[in-house]
């Protein structure tokens, strides 16, 4: 009987893990990345719109549909094997024939995509010839994903299957995923921004003063408010000045002018000197 190290098989596992992080954090591991996609023609708007994609990479995602007496299954994966078949974006297979050999729709190795304000159309080519249809041509994926705020990743939907046409037929599927939606930017203004400012630095004000007139000073009542006696002070002469500026009541007549009496004065006793003269 053989035993096995249990310290020698701890520390294997642990260098696994380690040298799984440290291929994640160079890039060489890329499970779960877009990068795994193959442009078709490599360009700058189509590696930007496939970078949109990213949360939705290597995750499955099916859909069914019914075609007469025929009922399909779909399997979609964002630049991953679908399915578990290798190379394969999306896989068809009939939904009562689970263990026959799937069908592969398109090729993630052979991909376009098309990018939009919320949405992206991705397409894999290269997959499996048509028996007899579309002059035997290989098969193509068309992925539609558009933005829907209320959800984070839809349902896979078939929308069309083309193959009445003598070439460039195709299979049209639809997801909706808040992934493509615009993320608007906030633009707050330059005023906005200093009344913010402001009305912070009052509020530490007022709450840093009154602790501190409370706790360390230990104040009571109103004068717990930070510089009481300034802002009373502050106010009663912003109270003068307005009443000096602003109040339109008379004040007191100068004493350089005085009206004239409308009255008539009274008429003051004649003083008689007859007594005076001699007789």
């Amino acid at each position: 009987m053989k035993v096995v190290n249990s310290h020698g098989g701890g520390s294997f596992l642990l260098w696994t893990l380690v040298v799984q992080l440290v291929l994640c954090g160079s890039g060489v591991y890329t499970a779960g990345s877009t990068k795994s996609c193959i442009l078709l023609s490599e360009s700058e708007s189509e590696r930007k719109a496939l970078n949109r994609l990213e949360p939705l990479a290597n995750k499955n995602f099916t859909a069914e549909t019914t075609i007469g007496t025929e009922s399909y299954t779909y399997v979609f994966q964002l630049c991953g094997d679908a399915g578990g078949v290798p190379g394969a974006g999306v896989i068809q297979y009939e939904s009562k024939k689970t263990e026959t050999k799937p069908t592969v729709i398109g090729m993630y190795n052979a991909t376009q995509a098309i990018g939009g304000s919320d949405w992206v159309m991705l397409i894999y080519t290269h997959g499996d010839r048509y028996d007899g249809h579309c002059s035997k041509e290989m098969r193509k994926a068309m992925i539609m994903i558009s933005c829907n705020k209320q959800v984070a990743v839809g349902q896979l939907k078939v929308m069309l299957e083309e193959r009445q046409r003598l070439q460039d037929c195709f299979y049209l599927f639809e997801l909706d995923s808040s992934a493509m939606c615009e993320v608007l930017e906030s633009q707050i203004s330059a005023g906005s921004i200093i009344l913010i400012i402001g009305f912070c630095l009052l509020a530490v004000y007022l709450i840093g003063g009154f602790l501190y007139q409370r706790l360390i000073v230990g104040a009571k009542g109103m004068e717990q408010f930070p510089n009481y006696a300034f802002w009373v002070e502050f106010g009663n002469m912003t109270a003068d000045g307005c009443d000096f500026v602003c109040r339109s009541q008379n004040r007191e007549d100068g004493r350089a002018y005085r009206g004239v009496a409308t009255e008539p004065l009274e008429e003051e006793p004649e003083e008689r000197d007859d007594h005076l003269l001699p007789m």
